[in-house]
């Protein structure tokens, strides 16, 4: 079976936001934050974009597959739908995985010699044993597997959307119809999000190897509803839609800089606004919508799953560096401001420029070949 419908640009764009922001959240978590509140507060709520892409996978599925679900239930066509799915995740995956695989071996063996200790070896490094390793080979280590984070730390993201993958033909079966079962999808999305931040004690909705299917399975939820609204809706009026997009932008605002404390319920507005985004950027017309389309946004867009994979690695080996740095550049020193943003301008350019090269020379030439030798074999 094979997908069908294009690309819809401006989705496409907006997919180059989640991870830059992430590459920050991460890097001020672990570094610290500038003492900006503009900057700071809205890098702080950055984990919230994961609920954006999970919503845009949900969409992107039903969008693209919606119609033809009783065909995914059929062993060969399901069996060739997970294939695809892997050919798309995998390689990139594994070389990431393979990369902190390295950087593990290489600061364990130059330790000794520099008199230091790798900073896996000390407190606050994800988890890389052995048994971990094999977890995130196969892509189950979010599944309610572990206590913990381990080895490429994002990468629980992907475990998660590997479920959601799994059981796509149940939301396939659930979305298709009417507008009624779209905004069914989206209200029990919701209220799961709301509900597992309730529970989650002061972790908000910052759910990683614990719950985290859960908080996968609602926001994917969403997203599944509004590509069911948007089948019934088809179009709307330019006028309108500028509207939309600009009350949807201005709530973003809102509930990221006055919308609540970080790491409470008041996370579900955040996630809220955030996947809505898709719904009205879907229609690919707008003036968010262009912002979002133009060609810088998209190239990023396009680079952005290699961005968010390769940030761990490379933010555990400017940690590594950071271990050699001069002593007046270290936290309490005079040039400490400086180098914070050099660091952090540093590693998202780098992020970026890795990203871009993964994409160009591993991602798309191994998942054409893998493409082609399921549809050679299907």
């Amino acid at each position: 079976m094979q997908a069908g419908r294009g690309e819809i640009r401006a989705l496409a764009g907006a997919r180059a936001v989640p991870p830059l922001v992430l590459v920050l959240f991460h890097y001020c978590e672990q570094r610290g934050y500038f003492g900006i509140p503009a900057i700071d507060l809205f890098i702080g709520k950055g984990y919230l974009w994961v609920e954006f892409f999970f919503a845009l996978s949900g969409f992107l599925l039903v969008h693209v597959y919606g119609g033809r679900e009783a065909a995914l239930f059929r062993p060969a066509n399901y069996i060739r739908f997970q294939l695809n799915r892997l050919a798309r995740l995998y390689p990139l995956y594994l070389i990431c995985l393979l990369l902190l695989l390295a950087l593990v071996l290489f600061t364990r063996a130059i330790a000794p010699l520099t008199g230091q200790t790798s900073i896996f070896d000390q407190p606050y490094h994800p988890i890389v044993s052995v048994g971990t390793f094999f977890a995130n080979l196969f892509m189950v280590q979010a599944w309610e597997t572990y206590s913990f984070l381990s080895w490429n730390a994002p990468a629980w993201f992907v475990s998660v959307y590997f479920f959601l993958c799994l059981i796509f033909p149940l939301y396939a079966f659930v979305a298709r119809g009417r507008r009624r079962r779209g905004i069914l999808l989206v209200v029990a999305g919701i209220a799961g999000l709301m509900a597992l931040a309730q529970v989650s004690g002061r972790a908000g909705l910052d759910l990683t190897f614990h719950h985290s299917i859960f908080r996968g399975m609602a926001a994917f939820a969403v997203g599944a509803g509004f590509a069911t609204i948007f089948r019934s809706l088809k179009t709307l009026d330019l006028h309108v839609l500028n509207v939309l997009q600009a009350g949807v932008f201005a709530g973003l605002i809102y509930a990221i800089y006055f919308g609540g404390e970080r790491h409470t319920v008041a996370d579900v507005l955040s996630a809220a606004m955030m996947m809505t985004l898709v719904l009205v950027l879907a229609f690919d017309r707008g003036v968010l919508a262009w912002v979002f389309a133009s060609r810088p946004m998209t190239r990023l867009g396009e680079w952005s799953y290699a961005i968010f994979l390769v940030q761990f690695p490379l933010i555990q080996a400017l940690r590594s560096l950071r271990q050699y740095y001069p002593v007046e550049w270290r936290p309490l020193g005079d040039l400490s401001g400086i180098v914070h943003w050099v660091e952090a301008g540093g590693l998202l350019a780098a992020c970026i420029g890795l990203g871009a090269l993964l994409t160009i020379y591993i991602e798309r030439p191994a998942h054409a070949r893998l493409r082609r030798l399921i549809t050679a074999r299907g």
